[in-house]
């Protein structure tokens, strides 16, 4: 019986990832470094702090390199990729369809609380999630279930009674190590990850309604 929406914020409502991702490839490339994969960039995605993505690029740079130049131009490059984002397909219906069901919704999220905030107002959607829970001195990121058990007591609800949206191998972790069910939605990035371990995927929230979801939650669990 779910009683209410958790959803990951970045990649899932707003994608970050892929201009975060690709202002590092770009970085990369202009100071002669050896491409950084998706597969290395993975262990980042979803959490903090497990690449260190610096020493990595100072150690494949064949050319000389003033790191706070190199960040400079690539924040300025993010900056400039972000602007182009606005919300994910699907994200505004099934805000919609939670209301109308009477499930409360929040956002669980490994990024600080001053990116997210902002973020959602920018959109457009802060009203319409009672809690944003993120990483904190209190609050572990992602894999960790912290974040997820933290917006079910906000919301007033027991993890099984949450439905978790995610889009990172780290996200379905911490969801399922919660105790929510969990549907993945993957981006360009994250769909050439293991995603198995969520309860679904599906490659868009606008493909599906979240009535649709849980019916085939329900079907998959009997």
């Amino acid at each position: 019986m779910i009683r209410a929406v958790v959803f990951d914020f970045d990649g899932l409502i707003f994608d970050s990832e892929g201009p975060l991702f690709t202002a590092w490839q770009e970085a990369f490339a202009a100071y002669g470094c050896s491409p950084l994969t998706v597969e290395e960039w993975s262990a980042e995605i979803g959490t903090v702090g497990v690449l260190d993505i610096v020493g990595l690029f100072r150690r494949r740079a064949t050319r000389t390199v003033d790191i706070n130049e190199m960040q400079q131009r690539r924040r300025a490059r993010v900056a400039e990729l972000l602007a182009l984002e606005g919300v994910q397909p699907g994200v505004h219906a099934w805000l919609d369809e939670a209301d109308a069901l009477g499930y409360p919704c929040a956002v669980a999220s490994s990024s600080e609380i001053s990116w997210v905030e902002p973020r959602l107002e920018q959109l457009g959607l802060r009203s319409r999630f009672v809690h944003v829970v993120c990483r904190s001195e209190t609050i572990a990121a992602k894999p960790a279930p912290d974040s997820y058990l933290a917006a079910c007591a906000a919301l007033g609800v027991e993890p099984h009674e949450a439905l978790a949206i995610e889009d990172s191998p780290h996200g379905v972790t911490a969801a399922k190590c919660a105790g929510l069910a969990c549907v993945a939605v993957p981006h360009a990035i994250t769909e050439q990850l293991d995603l198995s371990h969520a309860d679904l995927c599906v490659d868009s929230l606008a493909d599906v309604t979240l009535t649709q979801t849980l019916a085939n939650l329900r079907q998959a669990g009997s």
